[in-house]
């Protein structure tokens, strides 16, 4: 039987109770998985065991599958109207808003979020999205295309059909729905799999898929580890399309397992290392508050983490004074504290990482300008970390850290900018901090990054497609963009007057 975590929350920032089901939701039933087996999820603020989830395997995502399959091609689909998949969205996206504040206590719980940042910014973001792919339902329409006058041709925007995604442990909620909001909009059915370190929210959100009336089968959610669930998902021939968001390695590998077997779709949304880029004519109070969000936001688990911070030699010691200023006055504690400003990793296993990459910094030689050490001695917390006199062969220069901690390197010129900018295996992100507009553009069509923010920090927004070059994968999430990911074009020609 399908247990359900129940919490009662009493804090300064939010009170009230929360229910979630910690089965799989498989054709809109929760049910348990096959083995049996469980995954204890656990608070990173305190360390502490919050509740166990299922823990598919292959024979759960069959399951799925079968389902998925089965709504795809009775009810769900072509079978559906377009104008009906539309409504449905804004259905689910209206539900969301109603549940947000729960929703944000649950992340705030289950992956150390400050509750605010939590309603006000991811919820708001999945509201969004939900609302904004409801729009396009209707609208991911073909072409009519004149060949000669004997044929009539025109393509048409079709469902992939059963589509899976992965999503990662860092925005939970927020990166599932660029994902759920597209697929579903073009009439795919989906298998989503969270993270086993950060589950809760989606189960919640499955329930209010079932409420908006989705038909059964149409979204699932099997939950587990990558080498079992997500490793039978990259597996299974009758997936068509596999979303994935996460590391380089991991993306590596559903791209080997995809080709070995049934060569289905893969867009990949992996590993960054951004360029943070300060000109010497930069607004600096403004360059310094955004750069030290950009890298120290939900303790720096983001993939566009602004972490190589590169500084006009003119202004690098005021820019480092302040940078410094703002990372010593960050204070940890519980995501529902108001005074919270810094949140822990999400789990020890990544605090243990992003500790050694700090221990690597300071062997190798690197001068320690603040931080690298813990916060308290209870839950997953480190200080906002700065690094000076870097080389760029240092493993924190180069590798991607996923936590609270930032390099900084002095240029003079904007062609050495530019280099040190570029002087990356990844390319999802690139921020700019200068008010002369002609730099601004140049270095932006320069830049070797899927996106490019100019006085602000790398923060994505729904409208706009979000996905990188070169490690950092292909493939594109929100924006009309996101919508080419989950269709096949088909060209239809018809002979209208052709005669052999």
């Amino acid at each position: 039987m399908v247990l359900t975590f129940t919490r009662d929350f009493d804090t300064p920032l939010y009170k009230g109770k929360i229910s979630v089901k910690t089965g799989l939701f498989i054709n809109n039933e929760w049910v348990d998985a096959a083995e049996n087996d469980t995954i204890d999820t656990i608070d990173p603020a305190t360390g502490e065991f919050i509740t166990s989830i299922a823990d598919a395997t292959a024979k759960d995502v069959d399951a799925a599958v079968k389902a998925a399959t089965n709504a795809f091609l009775t009810t769900w689909g072509t079978r559906t109207p377009a104008s009906e998949r539309g409504r449905l969205l804004s259905k689910l996206a209206d539900l969301v808003e109603r549940d947000a504040d729960k929703l944000a206590a649950i992340e705030a719980l289950d992956a150390g979020k400050f509750y605010p940042h939590a309603r006000h910014m991811d919820l708001n973001n999945v509201i969004n999205t939900l609302r904004y792919f409801s729009g396009w339902a209707d609208k991911a329409t073909g072409k009519t295309i004149e060949t000669n006058e004997g044929k009539f041709a025109y393509t048409r925007h079709e469902p992939i059909g059963v589509v899976a995604a992965i999503v990662p442990w860092n925005f939970p909620l927020m990166i599932a729905s660029w994902k759920i909001a597209p697929a579903l909009a073009t009439g795919n059915s989906l298998i989503i799999k969270p993270s086993e370190v950060t589950s809760l929210s989606l189960l919640y959100f499955a329930d209010l898929v079932k409420e908006a009336g989705f038909p059964a089968g149409a979204f699932n959610v099997v939950t587990g580890y990558g080498r079992t669930a997500g490793q039978a998902l990259s597996e299974h021939a009758e997936i068509r399309k596999i979303s994935f968001t996460g590391s380089t390695l991991t993306g590596r590998r559903i791209m080997e397992t995809a080709a070995k077997t049934n060569l289905k779709r893969v867009t990949l949304e992996l590993g960054g290392k951004s360029a943070n880029v300060v000109f010497d004519d930069a607004d600096l109070e403004q360059a310094i508050k955004y750069t030290a969000l950009g890298i120290f936001f939900h303790s720096g688990q983001m993939c566009a983490a602004g972490s190589r911070i590169y500084v006009q030699s003119k202004i690098y010691d005021d820019f480092v004074k302040g940078l410094t200023a703002a990372a010593q006055a960050a204070k940890g504690g519980s995501g529902f504290e108001p005074t919270t400003t810094s949140g822990p990793v999400a789990s020890e296993l990544q605090f243990d990482r992003v500790m050694d990459y700090i221990k690597s910094g300071k062997e190798a030689g690197a001068t320690l300008v603040t931080g690298g050490e813990r916060i308290g001695n209870k839950g997953y917390y480190i200080q906002p970390t700065i690094f000076a006199d870097v080389k760029t062969d240092m493993k924190i220069v180069q590798e991607e850290i996923f936590g609270p901690v930032g390099v900084i390197v002095k240029f003079d010129t904007d062609e050495e900018a530019l280099k040190l900018a570029n002087d990356s295996v990844f390319g999802l992100s690139t921020a700019i901090f200068t008010t002369n507009i002609n730099r601004a553009i140049n270095f932006s069509n320069k830049a070797e990054s899927g996106s490019v923010f100019v006085n602000m920090a790398s923060l994505p927004d729904y409208q706009l497609s979000f996905g990188g070059y070169k490690e950092s994968g292909f493939g594109k999430d929100m924006g009309e963009y996101a919508l080419e990911s989950y269709t096949n074009v088909k060209a239809v020609h018809i002979n209208t007057g052709m005669r052999v």
